[in-house]
């Protein structure tokens, strides 16, 4: 009996190297751009592209609740709003999308609110993945963390804060809503209100936010605890529950924590005070509805973006001073936007030391660095510029030449601190204006400074050194 030798296909050297060459050059680009890239550059890249992933998605007509697509430009505009948990928006987001559409927007100011890398810690320790230098950085910068020590317990506790902030708020909210929508809307309505408010987002399914409930205590109470918590910051909320003594809290903890309780009895009072005289606010209200709307609208500028009462019926020097609140924002490492509380605390003790002749600045019997100082200032010259420089663009994208200049500078600075109030001009806002208000809120999100790193080049350190002069000053 023969033995048949089958003789098998050839395969050529080409052949072979194009069949496990392919991957590798793909894991090769990758590697090759996470070692050229710095952390706000891969900061940047990474939210970029969930933006262009939540554009396309909310793009689908299956998106839409009439079953045509939004259009991409609107998609785009309502991703970046919701991955840079902003709040503005040019569509309706209760009326336009569908629920597949609402649980994408959902699930997008989730990851902007916690951060991407958090979700990738989260999930890296659930494949029992090691978390190396590159990614314990990216997280360092994504949460302001000064140590990259205790990072990825740090990300856990972010995920179990939210979820168990969001869950607790979600069963009181489909409590309170359940007579009037029923078990299942008022538990999806729920859901939906505490993710967006925990997340300083501002999103609501009502076309007038949270008005109808201007005197509902148990709404206005969740709703503010909620974005007060959030933009309180993670690693606040940690320093709190682990050393629970004030004495022992860290200097940043004890500044975010004065400066959020002066800041929300200051817009509280001011607004009760101005509102009070405003027949088209606080006129139609009975005297317990116009204390919880000051309350309430005297919070949420510092990066919530709900309201109760119409912001653009609202007197003049009410709404400037919604722009000053916007403008501060909430505390680093937390949801919110703006400047910082702490921020402004840095800059306001600088001022102070200063008129006093100087010395160390310090608070709660601590120096604070002169590095600090510089970056602080850092952040509001640049953060004035992008405020100033994007209303000047939108007046004249939206033929404001001449008059609602106020309405222009409040939608500028809503953008740009991630607040999401508007005056009404954001749904009138022109394809131009759309974009220029889309990029000035993801670059609002990221920072100026986080912006800057990222664009800048390498360190350059000068070799010269320069005789000290003086510039006179005031």
């Amino acid at each position: 009996m023969g033995v048949e030798f089958v003789r098998r296909p050839s395969i050529n050297s080409n052949d072979r190297n194009t069949q496990h060459s392919a991957p590798g050059k793909m894991e090769l680009f990758i590697n090759k751009l996470k070692k050229k890239m710095s952390p706000p550059q891969l900061i940047m890249l990474v939210f970029f592209t969930l933006i262009l992933i939540g554009a396309a998605l909310l793009a689908l007509p299956h998106s839409s609740s009439t079953g045509s697509s939004v259009g991409l430009l609107d998609a785009l505009f309502t991703a970046t709003s919701a991955i840079c948990v902003n709040g503005l928006v040019v569509l309706d987001t209760g009326s336009v999308f569908s629920t597949f559409g609402q649980v994408i927007i959902m699930m997008l100011i989730q990851i902007g609110g916690l951060g991407f890398m958090t979700f990738g810690v989260m999930v890296a320790i659930v494949l029992g993945k090691r978390i190396g230098l590159k990614q314990r950085l990216i997280i360092q910068q994504t949460t302001y963390s000064t140590s990259a020590q205790g990072l990825v317990k740090l990300s856990m506790y972010m995920v179990l804060i939210a979820f168990a902030f969001e869950a607790l708020a979600t069963i009181v909210l489909t409590l309170r809503w359940q007579s009037d929508f029923g078990w299942g809307q008022a538990a999806y309505y729920a859901l939906f209100h505490s993710v967006s408010a925990f997340n300083n987002a501002g999103f609501a399914l009502w076309s007038d936010s949270l008005t109808p409930f201007v005197g509902d205590p148990i709404v206005n109470i969740t709703i503010v605890l909620l974005f007060i918590i959030g933009g309180l910051g993670y690693i606040v909320i940690v320093d709190v529950f682990q050393k629970r003594s004030w004495k022992k809290l860290s200097l940043h903890s004890k500044v975010v924590l004065v400066g959020t309780g002066t800041l929300s009895l200051l817009g509280f009072l001011f607004i009760y005070f101005m509102e009070s005289w405003n027949p088209s606010t606080f006129g139609q209200l009975s005297g317990s509805e116009q204390v919880l709307a000051a309350f309430f609208q005297g919070i949420t500028p510092r990066s919530s973006g709900f309201n109760t009462i119409d912001i653009g019926s609202m007197l003049a020097a009410s709404q400037f001073f919604i722009i000053i609140l916007m403008f501060i924002g909430a505390a680093s490492g937390g949801t919110g936007g703006g400047i910082k509380i702490n921020t402004l605390v840095v800059l306001i003790l600088a001022t102070i030391q200063t008129f006093r002749g100087g010395g160390q600045i310090h608070a709660f019997k601590r120096k604070i660095a002169g590095e600090t100082v510089m970056r602080a200032l850092a952040v509001v010259m640049s953060s004035l510029v992008v405020v100033l420089g994007v209303s000047l663009l939108l007046t004249i994208s939206e033929g404001m030449l001449e008059e609602h200049f106020l309405e222009v500078l409040f939608e500028a600075t809503s953008a740009f601190s991630t607040t999401g109030l508007s005056m009404g001009l954001t749904s009138e806002l022109s394809p131009v204006g759309k974009f220029i208000v889309t990029i000035t809120m993801f670059a609002g999100r990221l920072g100026p400074l986080t912006l800057a790193y990222a664009l800048a080049q390498k360190k350059r350190s000068s070799k010269i050194g320069y005789a000290e002069d003086h510039i006179l000053i005031g």
